[in-house]
């Protein structure tokens, strides 16, 4: 049935009808209920009193997950006794482990479990893996025997067999609990506010810097405080105190139920995609309508006048028009009831499924972006390692500790960026988060060419000083290549966690979505790996380099700058691509859920469509 929406008995009469889902307006209403499975109260449920638990659970998770991975590689070099291209690996895995997981725990959290109870159990994993870190780390008998593997490497002995099955079993119990809750995190305390409300979706905002600052801060106690203990009492009080930050997130995370408002799961979110695919297959013969009111579930619909919330509108778009013919309505005699869901689908899954396709461009072109972080927790390292690390004659810089030189300095510009920033660009955008997403995004990645162009002029200064002079320079020389990329990781990930979070329909796929993102942290470190070995392999036929760029223990023999110029091209290149693929998005992508926000506030008054 196809109706026209007018203006009605509230202004002019004009023809234009509004298309619409009518499962998307039945699905808008999706209630969040409280702890107890009853409809939330907004006014005892939900806002930043109840996000305030979630971000206190983010500042305590990243701060033992940040001191061990950002510190692991000096312990697999030196207590297990890989080989430092090994333990870069090692390390690089462990984290791209983590985010990949992260789909997983998405998955888990918007099908089953729902957000909370998937931070609770995989929270639990998390911290039995940093306790078998610690205990591991403890005892002698578990680890190789001593050994300096800068002067004595090739006699010292790696870890083999059930000591390196601990390691790894411990380690990867810890990605598997950090990479279910993380995304779970976010969401969580997103879904606190109410997009379709005009001040809540202000603070949703707020709410995502907010959560940066929280990760800041996390990373700058784990990068001091839990570093220095590490460093001069011992990696197995080092993991234990990650432990203990672990279990006063949970602590956190608990302390906030009875304020939360939750989202129901709402069964496997792959079937409605996997049913789009699969119709649009079996109609692939089929010819799409010239009129978009001809496609299932397109009507316009008034809304009831005690509707509690506006709807959420996903507008027909005539991208990937093949993906239409999986509602196309068979003439065949059959009513709509008696077709299967696998041949006949509503224009809302479509479209869910048009914007899932039409982001994965803005994804793939973060992971060059996190491939020069994961540069930063491994090499960057070793860098400072060779250098002199004295701030005092009795006090030296553990080098872990450089990567905290950013968070320093965004504990301070992230809430001037959102007190002063947002407000002043708000009133010449319009937009609710200053600039948008998309903008965020790609100013980070502009800035991130310039950390690795810094990190490759400081490594060859030091590499020469080392080698021809016989000079070590001070370790706070390689400080700009942290603060570069720290401005550039404040605008890059919290655009694109907002990006994503954004562009799932209202209580669908917002954990699922979020993990996609951090998918992006997982690809760039395995990219990372397979860079190495890659340069290596080929650097290796070198003649003045027989074993590669980055073959050696000894930086002072390695090229490891030839390695960061390398990474500086393909950076550049990236932001390149990311242009294009935006402009292409925002020219072809406009009716992603969240953007059809600033439509409804537009068409959807008290009563309904007016």
């Amino acid at each position: 049935m196809e109706m026209e929406a007018g203006r009605g008995e509230k202004g002019d009469n004009n023809n234009n009808n509004i298309i619409i889902s009518e499962e998307m307006m039945m699905s808008s209403t999706t209630t969040s209920v409280d702890w107890r499975g009853k409809p939330s109260n907004p006014i005892k449920h939900g806002g930043m009193k109840a996000a305030v638990f979630v971000l206190g659970l983010q500042g305590f998770e990243i701060m033992g997950i940040a001191a061990v991975g950002n510190n692991l590689i000096t312990y697999v070099l030196n207590e297990m006794h890989f080989s430092l291209s090994e333990s870069a690996n090692i390390v690089t895995n462990f984290i791209g482990t983590i985010f990949i997981l992260a789909l997983l725990g998405g998955y888990l959290s918007d099908s089953y479990l729902g957000s909370f109870w998937t931070i609770l159990i995989f929270g639990f994993i998390e911290l039995s893996g940093f306790i078998l870190l610690s205990v591991q780390a403890h005892l002698p008998q578990l680890k190789p025997p001593k050994c300096n593997m800068l002067t004595d490497g090739d006699a010292c002995v790696e870890a083999k067999g059930l000591k390196a099955l601990i390691f790894f079993v411990a380690l990867y119990l810890v990605a598997l609990g950090s990479g279910c809750v993380k995304p779970n995190m976010i969401s969580h305390g997103a879904d606190q506010f109410n997009q379709e409300d005009t001040k809540q979706s202000k603070q949703l905002s707020r709410y995502f810097n907010a959560a940066y600052f929280a990760f800041s801060m996390g990373e700058l106690i784990a990068l001091t405080i839990l570093v220095y203990v590490q460093t001069h009492s011992g990696m197995d009080v080092g993991f234990g105190v990650s432990a203990a930050a672990m279990a006063l997130g949970l602590i956190s995370l608990v302390c906030g139920t009875l304020f939360y408002r939750n989202k129901p799961p709402q069964g496997s979110i792959f079937t409605p995609i996997a049913q789009v695919l699969v119709a649009a297959l079996l109609n692939r013969k089929s010819v799409c309508p010239s009129d978009a009111r001809m496609l299932h579930g397109t009507q316009t619909i008034k809304a009831p006048s005690n509707a509690n919330t506006n709807p959420t509108i996903l507008l027909h778009t005539n991208r990937f028009r093949f993906l239409d013919k999986a509602c196309i309505k068979m003439q065949d005699g059959n009513t709509t009831k008696e077709i299967s869901k696998w041949r006949l689908c509503t224009v809302t899954q479509v479209e869910q499924v048009k914007i899932l396709i039409s982001v994965l461009p803005i994804f793939a072109c973060t992971i060059i972006f996190n491939t020069i972080l994961a540069q930063l927790q491994t090499f960057s390292v070793q860098q400072g390692s060779a250098m002199d690390s004295k701030l005092t004659k009795n006090f030296h810089i553990p080098p872990a500790s450089l990567q905290s030189i950013p968070y320093i300095m965004l504990i301070f510009i992230v809430p001037l960026y959102d007190t002063f920033f947002v407000p002043f660009a708000r009133k010449f955008t319009g937009h609710d988060s200053g600039i948008t997403p998309l903008q965020r995004i790609g100013v980070g990645l502009f800035f991130a060419t310039f950390s690795m162009v810094s990190a490759a002029l400081m490594e060859n200064k030091r590499r020469i000083s080392a080698v021809e002079s016989n000079e070590t320079l001070s370790i706070f020389w390689i400080t700009p290549q942290f603060l570069i990329f720290g401005i550039s990781e404040m605008f890059t990930a919290v655009g694109l966690i907002e990006f994503f979070y954004k562009q799932s329909l209202k209580g669908s796929m917002q954990s699922f979505l979020t993990a996609i993102t951090y998918c992006s942290y997982s690809f760039g470190f395995y990219l990372s790996s397979l860079l190495v070995s890659l340069v290596n392999k080929i650097t290796s036929n070198s003649s003045s380099h027989h074993g590669g760029w980055l073959s050696d223990n000894n930086l002072n023999k390695d090229r490891l700058d030839l390695f960061y110029w390398l990474l500086a091209i393909l950076s550049f290149l990236n932001f390149l691509n990311y242009l294009f693929w935006a402009k292409w998005y925002s020219k072809n992508g406009s009716s992603s859920a969240t953007e059809n926000q600033e439509f409804n506030s537009k068409v959807v008054g008290d009563d309904g469509i007016v």
